[in-house]
C-alpha cells in the first residue's frame, strides 16, 4: 500500500503543480519525489497525474487520491494531537485563516479574550486573501476562514459573524449628507487586486478598472497607507466601521449613501468551516465569542451588502 510519506507527496504535488517547488517544500531531491510518485501510481495501477499539461494537472482518479489522502493524514494529524493531549502539551489546535482588513482589528482584540477562555488550545493565525482562504480550507491547511461573504458553496458551513457598514475617509467633505455621486470626482485610493474591499469598493462607487491609466497611482495592503494617501494627496477611501476605532483621534469618517436607494455599503463577515471537521465544536465556540464582542451595525440603517467577488 502506498506509504505515509509517499501520501505526503502526492498531496504537496498536487497543491505546487510542479516538481521542483514540490521537492523543494517536501526537503528532498525532484528525482526522489519524481521516484516516490511514480511507484505510488505503479502500486495503485493509475496515474495520479497528468504529465503532458504543464503545469501539472491530476487525472480524475488523481483527484478522488488525493482526497483520500488529505482525509488519511489528517487522521493522522489528530493521532499526534491526540498523543499531544495525554502529555498535556495542549488539547487540540485550531488553524485560523483571516482576510487582513478584519484581522487588523479583529485579532488583536480577540487574540487575548481566546488566549483567557480557551488556554489549552493552540492558535494558530495567518492573514490570507479571499481565494487564498477558500484553496487553504480545500486543502485543509486552516480550519476556520474569517472573510466577508456570502459564500454559497454547500462544502463549507457558512456562520455570520456581524454586518459591518462600510464608510468614507473624506476630510475635505463639508456638506450633510455624503452620496456617491459626491465621489465621481475624486481620486479613489484602492487596495490592491485580490483584496475583497477593493471590489466592493468598486461595485458601490462604480469605479471603472484602469479609467486614467496614465494618471500617477498608488494601490496598496494596507488601509493605513490608503487613508495616509488621501490626508497628502486629496481623494477618498473606503474603511471598514470597526476599523475606525484604531482611529478615533481623526476626523474625516462618513457615512456614504447610494445615490438611487439611499442605502450604506455595508459587508457580512463571515466564519467559514467544514461542518464535519471533529474541531467544530471549539470553532462554534471561538465563532461566539467574536458575535458576544463584535455586535452589528445599527439595524436601523438600510444597508445595501456589497459582494466580494
Amino acid at each position: 500500500m502506498v506509504s505515509i510519506q509517499q501520501m505526503q507527496y502526492l498531496v504537496v504535488l498536487s497543491e505546487e503543480k510542479q516538481f521542483q517547488r514540490a521537492s523543494e517544500r517536501c526537503f528532498v531531491t525532484q528525482p526522489t519525489l519524481s521516484m516516490q510518485v511514480k511507484k505510488a501510481e505503479e502500486m495503485l495501477g493509475f496515474p495520479i497525474f497528468d504529465r503532458s499539461s504543464s503545469p501539472l494537472e491530476l487525472t480524475p482518479f488523481g483527484e478522488e487520491v488525493i482526497e483520500i489522502c488529505r482525509e488519511i493524514l489528517d487522521q493522522i494529524n489528530q493521532l499526534e494531537i491526540l498523543q499531544k493531549q495525554m502529555k498535556g502539551e495542549f488539547s487540540e489546535r485550531i488553524r485560523i485563516g483571516i482576510i487582513p482588513t478584519i484581522s487588523s482589528y479583529l485579532i488583536p482584540k480577540m487574540f487575548p479574550r481566546w488566549q483567557l477562555k480557551f488556554n489549552k488550545i493552540q492558535i494558530q493565525i495567518k492573514e490570507l486573501k479571499s481565494e487564498e482562504l477558500l484553496e487553504s480550507l480545500e486543502n485543509k491547511s486552516i480550519d476556520l476562514a474569517i472573510m466577508a461573504g456570502p459564500v454559497s458553496d454547500q462544502k463549507w458551513r457558512s456562520i455570520p459573524l456581524f454586518t459591518e457598514e462600510i464608510k468614507a475617509y473624506i476630510p475635505s467633505f463639508e456638506g450633510e449628507k455624503l452620496t456617491t455621486d459626491f465621489l465621481d470626482s475624486l481620486h479613489p485610493w484602492l487596495l490592491n487586486k485580490g483584496n475583497c474591499l477593493r471590489t466592493q469598493m468598486m461595485q458601490f462607487c462604480q469605479i471603472v478598472e484602469n479609467e486614467n491609466p496614465d494618471q500617477w497611482n498608488y494601490e496598496g495592503g494596507s488601509v493605513d497607507m490608503l487613508i495616509k494617501m488621501v490626508d497628502i494627496n486629496g481623494g477618498y477611501t473606503l474603511v471598514p466601521n470597526f476599523y475606525i476605532d484604531k482611529n478615533q483621534n481623526r476626523n474625516g469618517f462618513y457615512s456614504i449613501f447610494s445615490s438611487v436607494g439611499d442605502q450604506n455599503p455595508a459587508r457580512s463577515v463571515i466564519g467559514l468551516f467544514s461542518g464535519r471537521s471533529y474541531k467544530k465544536n471549539i470553532i462554534e465556540e471561538l465563532i461566539r465569542e467574536i458575535q458576544h464582542t463584535f455586535p452589528d451595525s445599527d439595524k436601523r440603517a438600510k444597508h445595501q451588502i456589497i459582494n466580494w467577488k
